[in-house]
């Protein structure tokens, strides 16, 4: 009944227990035992379908290498860990102890509760039925995320075999996902628009046969190449491989992360191919000379393939550098006009910074989905099946109608 799966030996290991497995036990979180926390059951989850909310959570989750601090909990037995929610959260991107069709509203028994004590997440769906196999039975199952970076499934009710249920309306999968987002102007929008391609990097599949009654999972986070935050040891760890140094983000990776679009903006993968430690140090120190020690260095963003513009160095002398002669006239200082229309570009600059803040936050609010599309090439990207209805948000935790259920506060 235990099974441990190297998957790629990359990103996570995981074994599978079955019910004669102490461990199984062991991974179960009473939820009802105070010891563990303060439990909360989310009322609007509670009594909707097709419903996802987000939460915080009080540490910092590493998942594939990213730390989160903020997850997107969804009616349909899965945790969604993207950054901008959308409708097509079951596509990729998500922590899945058991993604189907749930419908928590069907019955007051159903809920959607979590508990977050400071070393573990665990969310946990409480008697849920499948819509239109709701006299098959209620299932009960939960996903635990600690801050070490292991994740849990553990389930206790499984009263129906998940290979007779339909995806037609919902997907049925259980594992881990994670992608990446590439930006490019849409050929079909007059005023060239940036489309947001979502591609999926890897995928932890778990065998939906192999989910029964008192069974569980736990998976293991392996060292990733963002974990280093030094050339050195960048380039040397033998706890990662196929890591390389990008000089100009200061950063680790080997391309295939959340910030790929970052990595490719900068070059980084043709900065890397040849350049060591050593040429980056030497590098460093011999930009650092008395001629230009204090100068302020701007780097430009690099667009598309081209490789990133040589270093501009502009020097601006300080107040003791300048000397003062009366008969020198005001000239190349600025006047009042001059500073009026920096202050007015300045005030314009922050307005657009709150209203980007704005929109970032409330991602719902303008709709803005993904463009996403198939495409031949080394990263598989998603394509939604039309006729399946997209998950909206929620927001706050509401009023709910279900029995002895007490709120416990705000998400």
């Amino acid at each position: 009944m235990t099974h441990v799966v190297e998957d790629s030996g990359k990103y996570y290991t995981w074994r599978s227990y079955g019910p004669e497995d102490q461990r199984t036990k062991e991974l179960w979180v009473d939820m009802s035992n105070l010891r563990h926390g303060q439990v909360r059951v989310h009322g609007i989850l509670s009594n909707t379908h097709k419903q996802a909310a987000r939460v915080a959570l009080s540490f910092d989750f590493p998942f594939y290498g990213h730390f989160l601090r903020q997850i997107t909990i969804a009616t349909g037995g899965f945790i969604f860990t993207g950054d901008i929610t959308h409708r097509m959260l079951t596509a990729t991107q998500y922590i899945a102890p058991l993604m189907a069709n749930f419908d928590p509203s069907f019955s007051k028994e159903s809920t959607v509760q979590y508990l977050d004590n400071g070393e573990v997440f665990v969310i946990q769906w409480e008697r849920v039925r499948l819509q239109g196999k709701e006299s098959e039975g209620a299932f009960t199952f939960q996903a635990a995320l600690y801050k070490s970076g292991t994740i849990t499934f553990s389930y206790k009710d499984i009263p129906l075999s998940l290979d007779v249920i339909s995806s037609a309306e919902h997907p049925v999968k259980a594992g881990l996902s994670d992608a990446f987002t590439v930006s490019s102007p849409s050929t079909q929008s007059p005023d060239n628009t940036q489309r947001q391609t979502i591609y999926e990097y890897h995928r932890v599949e778990i065998n939906t046969t192999k989910i029964t009654n008192y069974s569980a999972i736990e998976f293991t986070a392996l060292p990733t190449c963002l974990q280093h935050d030094s050339c050195d040891l960048c380039l040397s760890s033998n706890q990662t491989s196929g890591c390389s140094w990008c000089n100009v983000l200061q950063r680790c990776s080997d391309g295939m992360d959340r910030h790929r679009q970052e990595w490719f903006d900068y070059a980084c993968s043709e900065e890397s191919k040849n350049a060591t430690c050593e040429d980056y140090s030497r590098d460093d120190t011999s930009s650092i000379t008395p001629e230009t020690e204090g100068v302020t260095s701007l780097i430009p963003r690099q667009k598309g393939c081209e490789s990133v513009d040589e270093t501009k160095h502009h020097v601006f002398k300080t107040g003791s550098d300048v000397k003062t002669d009366p008969s020198i006239k005001n000239e190349g200082l600025p006047n009042t006009a001059v500073i009026a229309g920096i202050a007015a570009a300045l005030v314009l600059l922050l307005a657009l910074i709150l209203v980007a803040l704005y929109i970032n936050c409330h991602p719902h609010a303008a709709s803005p989905l993904y463009l996403i599309q198939r495409r031949k090439s080394y990263w598989p990207s998603l394509k939604f099946q039309k006729q399946q209805t997209g998950y909206t948000e929620v927001e706050g935790e509401g009023h709910h109608e279900k029995d002895s259920i007490v709120e416990a506060g705000p998400c």
